[in-house]
């Protein structure tokens, strides 16, 4: 069993969620996308989201600034979330900036504001779960993208339901979080998705 869940810990890792994030909205989406575009964004994503974030941990960590790229201290966080931070606001003005990707915007939008939150509750004391931020956050947006598009999503929920208990349960068999600091982590990924969808719908 532990085996099992420490894979969780990997592949629902925060890194990879943006991404992620990207390829559901391509996949979902019923509007036409020319594939050069739609290969262009995933692959200016990919290095700005998973290569370069890397790629900056790896240097942190050669130059002590990190002792490993879990970032297990609170102190550890402050770097790489405001970097996190810089990337995805890249995204938000540079990559999707020039182009229709409505739903995109705002999921990368909510992921910006996660990213505030999270760091800003360093400050409080409080080291949300980066790995809940992440996947509650996509939970959330595909769950907005089925009410947009009318679409039947319901395994895709279902298995993105699992991967949340999954990787509860592999941060608590990591002890790298409490109970609380994952309940905090699930609240700061799905509000700001929650709040950028209401506000495109015009109920806020």
């Amino acid at each position: 069993m532990k085996w099992f869940l420490k894979i969780g810990n990997y592949l629902f890792h925060p890194l990879w969620m943006p991404f992620l994030g990207t390829v559901c909205f391509f996949y979902i989406s019923p509007r036409f996308f020319p594939s050069s575009i739609i290969n262009a964004k995933l692959l200016a994503i990919a290095i700005l989201t998973i290569f370069i974030p890397v790629i900056f941990s790896f240097l942190l960590k050669n130059l002590n600034f990190i002792s490993s790229i879990e970032l297990r201290s609170l102190q550890e966080r402050k770097i790489p979330l405001l970097f996190f931070v810089l990337i995805i606001s890249m995204v938000v003005n540079y990559i999707l900036g020039n182009y229709n990707f409505n739903e995109l915007f705002n999921f990368y939008r909510g992921v910006l504001l996660s990213g505030c939150l999270a760091f800003i509750l360093i400050y409080f004391r409080l080291k949300a779960s980066l790995h809940m931020i992440g996947v509650s956050g996509i939970f959330t947006f595909v769950l907005c993208l089925s009410i947009t598009y009318g679409t039947n999503l319901t395994y895709l929920l279902a298995f993105l339901l699992l991967a949340m208990g999954w990787t509860a349960s592999a941060r608590l068999q990591e002890k790298a979080h409490n109970n609380l600091e994952l309940i905090v982590g699930t609240v700061v990924g799905v509000f700001p998705q929650a709040l950028f969808f209401l506000l495109a719908r015009g109920f806020l």
